[in-house]
C-alpha cells in the first residue's frame, strides 16, 4: 500500500492539525464493520509469523484494515500468504520479508499482529512498541515472568495500544463473561476453589535430528534460544486406503509448543486462557495480586530435569507430561491447574458451583436463569461496558481496533494477562523443580529459593537480546 492511498496520512502532517488531532489515528471512523469503512480509512497492518493462528490473526484484523507487508522465517508460508492476501485484497501489492525489522522501519504501517512462536513475542512486541505501532499478539505473551516487566516498561513510555490474544474474554459465545456475571451476581454465594483444566501433552519418544528444511532459516527461527539441531519424526495414521502422512513430531513450527525452551507446555499453551478467566473471576488479576503460594501435587517428565529444572535430554518434548499444581491466592480462594480431566473452569462456591468451557456452561445457577435472568447489562458489565456481541465480526480484534482509536486499553490488557501467564510461569517452576514455592507479588519475586527465582528470567543468545 503507497501513502497515496491515504490522502488524510499528509494532511495531518501539518503543524496545527497534528496538534487538533493527535488523540486519533488518522483513519479514525466511529464504524467497526468492515463493509461500512471505507479504504482511506483503514489502517495499515504488518503481520509478522504466518502459521496457523498467525494467519488466522491477520485474517482477523483484515476485516478491519490493509495487511501491507507480511513476515516469516519460512519462505513457503511467506510466499503463499503474501499471494493469499494480494488475492484476497484484490491484487494490491503486499510486501514479503524474512526480517521482521523491516516491516517496523515502514512508517505507513499503523498495526503489527504477532503470531510467531512463543520464544520471539516479547523481543518483537518491545522493538514494535518502540517503532510507534500498536500491537496485537497471541498468547502466551511472555517466555518467563521478566519478559512481561520488559513489555509492561515498553508500554509505559511510548503509550501504546496492546491487546493480547487471549480470545476466550471475548468469543466463545460469552460463555465465559457469563461465568463471570453469575459469581459477581452473588448467584454461587462466595467463591472457595477454581479449577482449571487444560490437557496433557504426549510423550514424543525420541525424535531424530535431520537437515532443517531449506525453506526454513533455522538459526534465526531460534532466535533467543540455545543453538541445536532440528528434529522431525514424520507419522501417519492408517486409514481404509492405507497409511496417511499427518503432523510430525518436531521442535519446529506448532510442536515447538512441548519444549521449555520455546514455549511452556499446556500450563501456558491452554493456561493462558483459562488461568486468565480464572483469576479475572475472583478479582486476582490487578496490581500487586496473584498467588501466594504453589504446590506441585504431580508432575512427571518424559525426561530427566537437573537441579535448576532444566531438561537433561534434548531428543524429545520436555514440557510436563502430567501435573497438578495448588496455588493459594491471599483472598482465600485456592485455585488447582491440571493436566487431566474434562477441559474446562470449573467454579466451587459456598452456594453452589458452575462448569464453564468453549462449548458449554452448566450448573444450578445457570439453570435458574431461565427463572431469574441477571441483570441488563450484566455482561456488557464485566467486558468494561461493552457487550462484545455489538462488535459482529471477530469480537476480540474488533475491541483492539475501538482501542487503536479511542486510545484506551483493550478487554487483553498486557497487565492483566501478565497476572495470569506469571501464575502458569510459577506453576512451571514448581513443576519442574518438583517443589512449594513462595511468591510475593508485590515485589515480583520467589521468596526463599534462590534458584527458583532465578527461573524467572532466561539467558539469552548473543546477537538476540532485547534492548530495553
Amino acid at each position: 500500500m503507497s501513502q497515496s492511498a491515504f490522502p488524510r496520512r499528509d494532511f495531518l502532517k501539518t503543524g496545527t492539525a497534528v496538534a487538533a488531532t493527535a488523540a486519533l489515528p488518522y483513519w479514525w471512523t466511529p464504524s467497526l464493520r468492515a463493509d461500512e469503512t471505507s479504504p482511506s480509512e483503514r489502517p495499515v497492518i504488518g503481520s509478522i509469523g504466518l502459521g496457523g493462528r498467525g494467519r488466522t490473526v491477520m485474517g482477523n484484523a483484515m476485516n478491519f484494515g490493509s495487511v501491507a507487508a507480511v513476515c516469516d522465517l519460512d519462505s513457503g508460508r511467506l510466499g503463499k500468504t503474501r499471494e493469499d492476501v494480494e488475492g484476497r485484497q484484490k491484487g494490491a501489492t503486499v510486501e514479503g520479508v524474512a526480517d521482521y525489522r523491516k516491516i517496523l522501519d515502514r512508517s505507513d504501517i499503523d498495526i503489527v499482529t504477532i503470531g510467531t512462536t512463543d520464544h520471539w513475542h516479547t523481543k518483537i512486541a518491545v522493538e514494535a512498541l518502540k517503532a510507534g505501532k500498536d500491537v496485537y499478539c497471541e498468547k502466551p505473551l511472555t517466555l518467563t515472568i521478566e519478559e512481561g516487566t520488559l513489555i509492561e516498561k515498553a508500554l509505559a513510555e511510548t503509550g501504546r495500544v496492546f491487546q493480547v490474544g487471549t480470545q476466550q474474554r471475548s468469543e466463545m459465545g460469552q460463555r465465559f463473561l457469563e461465568a463471570i456475571a453469575i459469581v459477581r451476581a452473588g448467584r454461587i454465594g462466595e467463591v472457595k476453589r477454581v479449577t482449571c483444566t487444560i490437557g496433557s501433552v504426549r510423550d514424543s519418544g525420541p525424535i531424530p535430528a535431520v537437515e532443517a528444511p531449506a525453506e526454513l532459516n533455522w538459526e534465526k527461527w531460534l532466535g533467543q534460544a540455545p543453538l541445536t539441531e532440528f528434529r522431525l519424526k514424520e507419522q501417519f495414521r492408517q486409514t481404509d486406503k492405507g497409511p496417511k502422512k499427518t503432523r510430525p513430531l518436531t521442535n519446529g513450527h506448532y510442536e515447538f509448543r512441548w519444549w521449555y525452551e520455546y514455549s511452556g507446555g499446556k500450563m501456558t499453551d491452554w493456561g493462558a486462557h483459562h488461568v486468565d478467566i480464572a483469576q479475572w473471576l475472583i478479582d486476582q488479576n490487578g496490581p500487586g495480586q496473584g498467588p501466594t503460594r504453589l504446590e506441585p501435587l504431580e508432575a512427571v517428565h518424559a525426561v530427566d530435569l537437573d537441579d535448576h529444572g532444566q531438561p537433561l535430554q534434548n531428543d524429545r518434548y520436555n514440557a510436563a507430561l502430567k501435573f497438578r499444581v495448588k496455588a493459594d491466592f491471599p483472598n482465600g480462594v485456592e485455585m488447582l491447574i491440571h493436566s487431566n480431566g474434562r477441559n474446562g473452569i470449573l467454579v466451587e462456591g459456598t452456594e453452589g458451583r458452575i462448569f464453564v468451557n468453549r462449548g458449554s456452561i452448566s450448573g444450578q445457577a445457570v439453570d435458574e436463569l431461565k427463572t431469574n435472568p441477571l441483570p441488563e447489562g450484566a455482561i456488557a458489565d464485566v467486558y468494561g461496558g461493552t457487550n462484545p456481541a455489538d462488535y459482529g465480526k471477530s469480537p476480540h480484534m474488533a475491541n483492539f481496533i475501538e482501542c487503536v482509536k479511542t486510545r484506551s486499553k483493550p478487554v487483553s490488557d498486557v497487565w492483566t494477562h501478565n497476572r495470569a501467564i506469571n501464575t502458569c510461569h510459577l506453576a512451571n517452576i514448581a513443576v519442574r523443580l518438583n517443589r512449594t514455592i513462595q511468591w510475593d507479588a508485590e515485589q515480583g519475586r520467589v521468596v526463599g529459593d534462590e534458584v527458583a527465582d532465578s527461573m524467572r528470567s532466561r539467558e539469552r543468545r548473543a546477537g538476540y537480546e532485547i534492548e530495553v
